[in-house]
């Protein structure tokens, strides 16, 4: 393959209307100048990238997560998977745009004027222990039982009380995320529950507001955050690009 040959990289579908900041950048090393493929009401946010050159690097990640980011700020943005990669402009019209023009534009008119946001909740390890202990009696005998006792001598107390812990955190996770959803019914979101990915993690859901809403969304988060000060610590993240309720691949090369 020659040296200069390139492909297009392909990050997300935008409203055609839509202009890229002037020289925003995208993946590849050097990174790529961003510009827009266009087909009547529907365009695709694109850089080019050498034929050659592996993706994923960290780097490549975040340059494409930035990208989309930035745009759901101040546009409906349809993502496309990490690594969208076709042959050329012309195919990104053809092949993505036009093949597809009646899906983009209904998908960026249910974005219009949203964003997605993940809230994530951490349980803060001592007390939620000492919660589940004042709630279940025989986790709190079992807990006696292996106090300063060898990890030999109450093995089979040990993985007992593990697994009391472990249920209890699921009860308590499952719980604990239906309070959020309901908090946040006033936003008519959409809801996307993640699984949890720490053993800890008590909420881990995405959702789809209203951008106009951001304010709102983080008032009701700090309430809760008081409500449940000292026992979960809770995160806002966003606004970004629809990823858990819209994102696309592209055809096949």
């Amino acid at each position: 393959m020659a040296a200069d040959a390139t492909t297009v990289y392909v990050y997300g579908i935008v409203p055609a209307d839509v202009e890229p900041e002037p020289h925003a950048t995208g993946v590849g090393d050097p990174p790529g100048e961003v510009s827009v493929v266009r087909h009547g009401e529907i365009a695709a946010l694109i850089s080019t990238l050498e034929s050659d050159r592996p993706l994923g690097t960290p780097e490549d990640l975040t340059a494409h997560a930035e990208l989309l980011d930035g745009s759901a700020t101040v546009a409906p943005v349809l993502p496309l998977r990490f690594g969208a990669v076709m042959t050329d402009t012309e195919a990104v019209e053809n092949e993505l745009l036009e093949a597809n023009a009646d899906e983009f534009r209904a998908a960026l008119q249910e974005l219009e004027g949203r964003a997605q946001f993940v809230i994530r909740g951490r349980y803060v390890e001592n007390a939620i222990l000492q919660e589940l202990l004042d709630e279940n009696a025989e986790a709190a005998r079992l807990r006696e039982e292996i106090r300063d006792k060898s990890e030999d001598a109450t093995r089979n107390a040990r993985i007992a009380l593990g697994e009391l812990i472990n249920q209890a955190i699921e009860a308590k996770r499952a719980e604990d995320t239906r309070t959020v959803i309901s908090e946040l019914e006033k936003f008519e979101p959409l809801v996307n529950q993640r699984e949890p990915s720490h053993e800890e993690d008590a909420v881990h859901i995405a959702v789809l507001v209203e951008l106009a809403r951001q304010a709102e969304l983080e008032e009701t988060l700090r309430q809760l955050s008081e409500h449940w000060d000292g026992r979960v610590e809770l995160n806002l993240l966003g606004p970004m690009a629809a990823y858990d309720f819209v994102t696309k691949r592209a055809p096949e090369e």
